[in-house]
């Protein structure tokens, strides 16, 4: 369920979204560093990547959990 792979010369531990399955398509990635939290594309691992700081992070979850609504 990991990916491991190389950013700015650490390696990142990647954890496939739980709605992405073997058989069907698939979604984001995730890895968690000590200040940032890193998320790319799952179907283009080499492609670009998004990372956020930590209350960033916390806000984006707060707001997809409400659905969007604030």
């Amino acid at each position: 369920m990991t990916n491991p792979s190389t950013g700015n010369g650490s390696v990142l531990e990647w954890f496939k979204s739980s709605y992405s399955t073997n058989d069907g398509p698939e979604c984001v990635e995730v890895a968690f560093a000590p200040r940032t939290i890193h998320v790319r594309d799952s179907k283009h691992v080499h492609g670009p990547q998004l990372a956020f700081g930590t209350r960033q992070w916390a806000d984006f979850l707060s707001y997809a959990a409400t659905g969007g609504t604030r």
